[in-house]
């Protein structure tokens, strides 16, 4: 069975933990890669949210160049299981997602760079996120196949995290941080000030 729906928790750590969890799932672990993102994330398209309200999350990033369009659909929060849908482009074609997405109407939104690393422990995948000159966080999360299936992740990675002295957000907590990064780190993107290669001029991609 193709496992569909993503099942993910997410919550704040320091510096200090950033490295002492690098070090422990280098050690008990398995490293799956490193992540370099530009994301560029759109207003709900029913609700105009981007954060709070966001039930179908739309957006385009690049990881490590290559760029993707991506939906998820399900309220998104500190503790979330949405189905996810993308479609993959060629390195060097971030503009011409841009453009094509202003071209069916989504032409304001918020910019965000991430570094992550990126595990396999205890049988979750664990991303270990940089908001460079800002903060860290990380996000645990599972695939499954079957909503029935989702309770049981829920419990396996809330366990997981517990184990790892780590706090996990409430829904609260996560808006309170994204509108915090949204205010303090991420930038507002409106296309009427777009120029044709920007992306590629500014971050290579």
């Amino acid at each position: 069975m193709t496992k569909k729906i993503e099942v993910e928790i997410r919550g704040p750590i320091t510096e200090r933990k950033f490295e002492d969890l690098n070090k422990l799932f280098k050690k008990d672990g398995t490293f799956l890669s490193e992540k370099d993102r530009i994301v560029l994330c759109y207003p709900d398209p029913e609700s105009g949210s981007l954060v709070e309200d966001v039930n179908t999350d739309v957006r385009i990033r690049t990881t490590n160049g290559i760029p993707e369009l991506n939906v998820k659909q399900g309220k998104w929060g500190g503790n979330e299981s949405r189905r996810e849908f993308s479609l993959v482009g060629k390195n060097g074609e971030f503009d011409k997602m841009v453009m094509m997405m202003a071209a069916m109407g989504f032409k304001t939104g918020v910019l965000a760079v991430r570094k992550g690393k990126v595990y396999q422990y205890k049988d979750i995948e664990f991303s270990l996120v940089e908001v460079p000159h800002h903060s860290y966080y990380f996000e645990a999360e599972m695939m499954v196949g079957d909503e029935k299936d989702i309770e049981n992740a829920q419990k396996k990675m809330r366990k997981t995290c517990a184990n790892l002295d780590l706090e996990v957000w409430d829904d609260k907590g996560f808006y309170e941080y994204i509108n915090k990064l949204n205010s303090e780190s991420n930038e507002d993107f409106d296309f009427k000030n777009y120029k044709e290669g920007n992306f590629a001029k500014r971050f290579g991609i």
